[in-house]
């Protein structure tokens, strides 16, 4: 089971988050998120144990203080996969050659473009 924690205090290691879950099972593994230019966490994780473990941790840390914060313990769901966004100037609205700025046609009495 995959179990997501969030509001953890930014001082949490990964071993005191591990500590604290393993006194309902054996964990596979525990990661605190970070942020990836100044390593600081970002107040979230997420911890792997088995199912029936994992469920009886969910149930008795969810809204337990812990470090100072009151912890939200959830079982974690699939992450969606966004689209990539694409920085083509020609695809989309913008300053490429299909849309956007620069395409303004009419809007004087010259009839042509207004630039």
């Amino acid at each position: 089971m995959n179990i997501f924690v969030s509001n953890i205090n930014y001082v949490t290691k990964d071993y005191q988050l591990q500590d604290l879950f393993s006194e309902f099972g054996e964990v596979t593994s525990c990661k605190i998120i970070t942020d990836k230019e100044t390593g600081r966490s970002r107040g979230f994780g997420f911890v792997e144990m088995s199912d029936e473990e994992g469920q009886q941790a969910v149930e008795a840390l969810n809204g337990k203080e812990f470090n100072g914060k009151e912890l939200n313990v959830s079982e974690a769901k699939p992450r969606e996969e966004k689209p990539r966004r694409s920085f083509d100037n020609n695809r989309g609205g913008g300053y490429g050659n299909r849309g956007g700025y620069g395409n303004n046609r009419g809007g004087n009495d010259r009839g042509g473009s207004r630039w």
